[in-house]
Order: structure tokens, then sequence, then C-alpha cells
């Protein structure tokens, strides 16, 4: 499944220093990768941001294949 991250990942220049952000929330793109990077399974991830959706790490990773 191909996800669109352009409906997800958001940039404020006043927000996280411009940084990419998951939604307009104040996570960020790399906050998620490091996460994963570091081992945590997506539902570690999804079990502490609650908010969060596998759409959005979905995303995450698409966006950081590009950038």
């Amino acid at each position: 499944m191909a996800v669109n991250y352009h409906n997800i990942i958001t940039i404020e220049p006043g927000k996280r220093g411009g940084k990419p952000c998951i939604r307009g929330m104040r996570i960020t793109v790399y906050d998620v990768i490091s996460y994963l990077a570091a081992g945590m399974t997506y539902q570690e991830i999804l079990d502490d941001f609650p908010y969060l959706t596998q759409e959005d790490i979905l995303a995450c990773i698409r966006y950081s294949q590009f950038f």
C-alpha cells in the first residue's frame, strides 16, 4: 500500500524549528524514524503515542526515503 505522505507530513516554520512533523503535531519525522532505528516496533510507538496511527508511521518512512 502506497502512503501519500503529502497529507500527513507538515512543515511549519515556528514549530520544532521548521522540521517536518506529523499532522501539525510536535512529533517529527525524525523522532519516529529514530524510534524505529532504535528497535521499537510500530506497536510500541503506537502504544507510547496513542494519537499516532500506523499510516503516520508509514508516511514518515516514505517521507524519509525522499529526503
